[in-house]
């Protein structure tokens, strides 16, 4: 894990803790676990990066980039000034938003997709039995809370 922008340490306590607990959550509901290089940056960072390999000049929550065969278990890139309107947008921590979207993109990274309405469905409840494990509310749940 590399913290590139340093207001990830201020907004989420406990911030390598938390990220540790989400990868070993959504391991236990994988077929094959994933331990992926996760940067945390600024927005400026992402937008560059969704740019460049998805042709999108905005920044976003997460990017996921697969690794090549045997190159490792992928890589997971967070936005923090996206993640941090996110959650404040949704009434909840950065730090649940932030356990929310590793979730995701480790789910991303095995495989999973959420283009197709099934397909959504199907992720977004294993994204919510994952976060409950981990005591983080529903994220699609309108007016729920997330704990910090």
């Amino acid at each position: 894990m590399i913290v590139a922008d340093r207001r990830w340490r201020s907004a989420v306590p406990h911030l390598e803790r938390r990220i540790s607990r989400a990868v070993q959550a959504a391991a236990h509901y994988l077929d094959r676990p994933r331990a992926p290089n996760i940067l945390l940056e600024a927005d400026r960072a992402v937008r560059r990066l969704n740019h460049d390999f998805r042709g999108r000049n905005k920044p976003t929550n997460v990017l996921t980039f697969e690794a090549p065969e045997g190159f490792g278990d992928g890589d997971i890139v967070l936005g923090f000034e996206t993640v941090q309107r996110e959650a404040r947008a949704a009434h909840r921590s950065v730090g649940a938003h932030l356990t929310h979207l590793i979730v995701h993109g480790l789910l991303h990274l095995a495989g999973h997709d959420h283009h197709a309405a099934g397909e959504a469905r199907m992720m977004e409840a294993l994204e919510t039995r994952i976060l409950s494990t981990l005591g983080v509310a529903n994220p699609w749940r309108m007016g729920g809370r997330a704990m910090s």
